[in-house]
């Protein structure tokens, strides 16, 4: 549908850094209170990274607190996720998501009224 279209991904060594980005449809930017990035590396669960809700506030994981910052452009409609000192443990398929919540509980979510397809985060020790 590419509602909301993720990245940026790629493949870096241990202590490097990557850009996401997600453009999401104007419907769904104007419509949610809050977006984000979940992650999900094979054979585990879906883990929330970090979340910013409509007035700019944002939560993060306790895993990657200090390393990651979660930004929008509202004039682009895009969320983004800087990440830095990315360590092996990082590897995983990332996806935006935006749904009607806060923060702290979007981080707990397991699925969200809106996704995109993801993008492969794979960082190497």
């Amino acid at each position: 549908q590419g509602q909301l279209v993720e990245s940026g991904g790629g493949s870096v060594q241990a202590g490097g850094s990557l850009r996401l980005s997600c453009v999401v449809s104007e419907t769904i930017y104007s419509s949610s209170t809050c977006m984000g990035w979940f992650r999900q590396a094979p054979g585990k669960e879906v883990e929330g990274v970090a979340a910013i809700e409509r007035d700019g506030t944002t939560t993060y994981a306790d895993f990657v607190k200090g390393r990651f910052t979660i930004s929008k452009d509202n004039a682009k409609t895009t969320l983004y996720l800087q990440m830095n000192s990315l360590n092996p443990e990082d590897t995983a398929m990332y996806y935006c998501a935006a749904d009607n919540t806060i923060g702290v509980i979007f981080l707990a979510m397991y699925t969200f009224k809106y996704s995109g397809q993801g993008t492969q985060v794979t960082v190497s020790s």
